[in-house]
């Protein structure tokens, strides 16, 4: 199996994931609206600092847009993750925001809503279009629709910083929970290997005891009773004529 088919897989397991976002992208606004509000304004900023406060400070932990990406591991990061996460928060602003989110989800697996899902898939779409859009016009050199393509470009920028905003004020919400802000008990710092699912193995399937072998020859053949009912077998039977 091929490394792409590997994360895939891996991925596929979100959809099993069991708990929920401290908050949905629809009360983002009102559970931190000065925050959200700050997303809007200045977003590469306030992704630079929560994926930060993802790795829990700790930019040893760091990799190009948290090892989701073909270029993870390729840009130096070693040696200077301060710049490198600076460069993708302004370079790649989308990409940043959702790395930083599939790493929340996979370290506390987080699932997310239908709601939120739809959310996100209709910002996609509606950019989507305002690029078909503005294609078409480009070709047919119509003033009406160089125009109306110029206005819906304008709504799916607006659709897309608003939901990023959102987006990022879901996750700044989540490590408020994560860090004891609400008043829970704040998480330790897990080991590095383990603030990335797409490092850990599939798990074997719920209900399944694991397997286990033998460490080393020389071991015993596994004996069973006899069945119940039924004497001992024994060669030759009795009765049975000798030679």
């Amino acid at each position: 199996m091929s490394g792409s088919q590997v994360k895939l897989e891996k991925m596929k397991l979100r959809q099993d994931y069991r708990n929920l976002w401290h908050s949905d992208l629809m009360g983002t606004v009102t559970a931190d609206t000065p925050y959200c509000f700050l997303s809007c304004l200045c977003g590469p900023c306030v992704s630079y600092l929560l994926r930060k406060r993802a790795l829990y400070n700790d930019m040893s932990r760091y990799t190009c847009c948290a090892g989701y990406m073909p270029c993870s591991g390729r840009c130096g990061e070693s040696k200077c993750p301060q710049l490198c996460l600076a460069t993708e928060v302004f370079l790649c602003f989308g990409n940043s925001v959702a790395s930083t989110r599939f790493l929340l989800q996979d370290e506390f697996n987080i699932q997310t809503t239908q709601c939120d899902n739809c959310i996100i898939g209709f910002m996609f779409c509606l950019s989507q279009v305002a690029c078909i859009f503005s294609i078409v016009a480009c070709l047919v050199g119509s003033d009406e629709l160089s125009e109306a393509s110029q206005i819906l470009s304008c709504c799916a920028d607006m659709v897309y910083c608003t939901v990023c905003a959102c987006m990022q004020t879901q996750h700044k919400l989540e490590m408020d929970k994560r860090d004891g802000v609400f008043g829970s008990q704040p998480m330790g710092v897990p080991p590095a290997q383990q603030m990335s699912r797409f490092d850990q193995p599939v798990p074997p399937p719920v209900g399944y005891p694991p397997a286990s072998y033998p460490q080393a020859q020389g071991y015993p053949p596994a004996s069973y009773p006899p069945a119940q009912g039924y004497p001992p077998a024994s060669y030759p039977p009795p009765g049975y004529p000798q030679h």
